[in-house]
């Protein structure tokens, strides 16, 4: 008998990321840059598209590309490119008092995603990990412009929370309808990447 041992032609998987991954997270990357500029004044805390695109993000991308996408958005606007709302940016934007709600849409991005990822058929899930996450984000955001802005919690909540609620859930739904069929596209042309 012979002790003949089996080698396999596996080899582990290279760290870093692929062109493909770097290429789809660039595509999102570019269009939550695209879209979160575009925002109404409506008081301290304007409305705008970030988290829609941020959603969108979860269903291309997944939980994991999702977040990093969103953190090179930060650090496009941190550096100084016009990205976020009302096309400002800076450490000034970031740090100021809208500033945790752009820290707070990383959290929103981990919780959505994961139940996104994991339960992408089921809808109601899906939307409510989006709702879940929206209220850390809340609370991040509520949190930091009452501190920043000398406000009390109801003043808080009442400029950069209560009027968005109606426009968050119709982003939400929005994402919770087209989200699956992009990824179900995606994966048929082998182009999602998570």
């Amino acid at each position: 008998m012979s002790n003949v041992s089996a080698t396999t032609n596996s080899t582990p998987p290279k760290p870093g990321f692929s062109t493909r991954q770097l290429s789809v997270i660039g595509v999102m990357t570019a269009v939550t840059c695209v879209l979160a500029p575009f925002s109404l004044p409506i008081g301290p805390v304007p409305i705008s598209l970030t988290n829609l695109a941020i959603y969108f993000s979860l269903y291309v991308l997944g939980t994991k590309y999702g977040c990093i996408s969103y953190l090179v958005y930060l650090l496009i606007g941190f550096i100084g490119v016009p990205v976020f709302s009302g096309f400002t940016s800076g450490p000034g934007k970031l740090l100021g008092p809208t500033g945790g709600y752009l820290i707070g849409f990383l959290p929103m991005a981990l919780i959505a995603g994961l139940l996104i990822d994991k339960f992408i058929s089921k809808r109601l899930v899906c939307l409510l990990g989006m709702i879940s996450g929206t209220i850390i984000a809340y609370a991040f955001g509520t949190v930091w412009l009452a501190y920043q802005a000398g406000m009390d919690w109801k003043a808080a909540l009442m400029a950069g929370v209560i009027p968005f609620i109606p426009g968050d859930l119709a982003k939400m739904v929005l994402a919770m309808i087209a989200g699956p069929q992009i990824r179900k596209q995606l994966v048929r042309a082998q182009l999602f990447i998570d």
